[in-house]
C-alpha cells in the first residue's frame, strides 16, 4: 500500500517594488484540511528571518481578510498581537476551501520640486496620489506596489470558487489544489499577471524548518510561457512559496505629470 505523506502549503504570492527583503512574511495555520460540519483554525502571523519561527516582528492583523468557499467575506476572531507574532482564529462554517490573506497595496515614487527630488510619503494609494503631488512638481515617477500573502484552508472536500482571477496583480490559479499536495508527487501552479500568464516569473519554494538546517533548501523555479511551474515536494511538511516581480510597475499612475496649479 502506498503511503501518502501530505504537504501543507503556505502560499505567498508577492509583487514587490525594489529589491527582495531579507525578512519573510508568513502565516501558519494550525491545520490546512479539516472535517466535520464546522471547525476552527488558529493562525500565527509574523515577519521573521527563519520561516515559521517568530523572531523579528508580528504581522499586523488589520489588513487580513477571509474569503469563504462561496466567495463571501468571512472574518478573523480573537486577534492578538504580541512582541514577535500575531495570532487569530477563523471559524469555518461552510464546506470547502477558504482563503486567508494579508494584502497591501500602494504607490512609491518621487518628483522634482524647486530643483530638488522629493519622495512620495509612505502609504499613498492610487486614489490619493493627485492630492499629495504639489503644484509645480515635475518629472513625476511612480511605481505600483502590491504585496499579497495568503494561505488556504479546507473544510471537507476542496473547492475552487475563490480561485477565479480578478485580473489585477500577480494571482495564483492552482492546477493542483493547494490543500491536495502530496510529497513525492508533482504539483502544478499557474500564475497570472494582470490576468495574463506570467511567463518568466521567478518563483522560490522553501520548506519549513530552516532554523534547524545549514541551508534554506530552496527551490528556484521559472514559470513557462503559460505562467506555470511544477513543484515536486521532497518531504511532507509546510512550505513557503514566493513569486516575485522586482522593480514594481514603472510608469504607474501620475507618472510624468505635474501637480495641479
Amino acid at each position: 500500500m502506498k503511503t501518502r505523506h501530505i504537504v501543507a502549503g503556505a502560499i505567498a504570492a508577492l509583487l514587490l517594488s525594489g529589491a527582495a527583503q531579507a525578512h519573510r512574511q508568513w502565516m501558519l495555520p494550525s491545520s490546512t484540511v479539516l472535517s466535520g460540519d464546522q471547525s476552527w483554525v488558529t493562525v500565527d502571523a509574523a515577519v521573521s528571518n527563519d520561516l515559521f519561527y517568530f523572531d523579528h516582528v508580528p504581522m499586523r492583523t488589520d489588513g487580513i481578510t477571509v474569503t469563504q468557499p462561496d466567495g463571501s467575506a468571512g472574518k478573523i476572531e480573537n486577534a492578538a498581537t504580541g512582541k514577535y507574532r500575531s495570532t487569530f482564529d477563523v471559524h469555518l462554517t461552510q464546506p470547502g476551501t477558504y482563503r486567508i490573506a494579508n494584502v497591501m497595496t500602494g504607490i512609491m515614487g518621487s518628483y522634482m520640486l524647486n530643483g530638488k527630488r522629493e519622495r512620495l510619503p509612505r502609504g499613498v494609494t492610487k486614489d490619493k496620489l493627485a492630492g499629495v503631488i504639489p503644484a509645480g512638481a515635475t518629472d513625476v515617477q511612480t511605481a505600483e506596489m502590491a504585496n499579497r500573502n495568503e494561505i488556504f484552508v479546507t473544510l471537507g472536500a476542496p473547492t475552487t470558487t475563490l480561485f477565479k482571477p480578478t485580473g489585477e496583480g500577480i494571482e495564483l490559479v492552482p492546477v493542483t489544489h493547494p490543500n491536495d499536495l502530496v510529497s513525492g508527487e508533482a504539483a502544478t501552479f499557474q500564475f497570472l499577471l494582470d490576468g495574463k500568464p506570467a511567463a518568466g516569473l521567478k518563483v522560490t519554494v522553501i520548506p519549513g524548518g530552516v532554523r534547524y538546517r545549514n541551508s534554506a533548501g530552496e527551490m528556484d523555479l521559472t514559470a513557462d510561457k503559460d505562467g506555470k511551474i511544477s513543484v515536486s515536494w521532497p518531504q511532507p511538511g509546510m512550505y513557503w512559496l514566493n513569486a516575485t516581480l522586482g522593480g514594481g510597475r514603472e510608469g504607474g499612475p501620475g507618472a510624468g505629470q505635474g501637480g495641479e496649479g
